[in-house]
């Protein structure tokens, strides 16, 4: 996919999967919603999540998007980076306004607020610093139409 092509499609309404490093050695895979802060992926979690203790120890995080059901239909978007944890409330304030209005149908800015004051009880953020960006479009393999 384009750089346009990848802005447009994680911008869509989809769920992100979130990989860490458990202290074991294997993988914590779990799907989060997300929004972005300072353009950038973000999503939010309890504070003690084990998401959030796997990154305190090693901010290496991979994420994935995708859709499709049929295989000329699957396209996503691998992110490779470092999983930055927010607890500022300002900035984690930010972070759950962009999940929220991204997820919910809230249209009064109040709202809006009150539900992402509500979302922040003993939560952070973790903004996706992104190191590198694979992608496909199953849909382009045929060629042009």
């Amino acid at each position: 996919m384009s750089e346009a092509e990848i802005e447009e499609f994680l911008d869509g309404r989809h769920v992100m999967n979130i990989a860490t490093h458990s202290p074991d050695g294997t993988i914590h895979l779990v799907a989060m919603w997300y929004g972005f802060l300072d353009g950038a992926p973000v999503f939010e979690t309890y504070a003690r999540s084990q998401k959030v203790l796997n990154l305190q120890r090693n901010e290496s995080i991979t994420a994935l998007v995708e859709t499709g059901d049929d295989y000329d239909e699957l396209k996503g978007i691998e992110i490779v980076g470092r999983g930055e944890v927010i607890d500022d409330h300002d900035r984690l304030l930010e972070a759950a306004k962009s999940v929220v209005s991204r997820y919910y149908p809230i249209d009064d800015p109040a709202d809006l607020e009150a539900a992402a004051l509500g979302l922040m009880q003993k939560r952070v953020a973790v903004k996706i610093h992104i190191d590198k960006i694979v992608s496909w479009d199953h849909g382009k393999l045929a060629g042009p139409a």
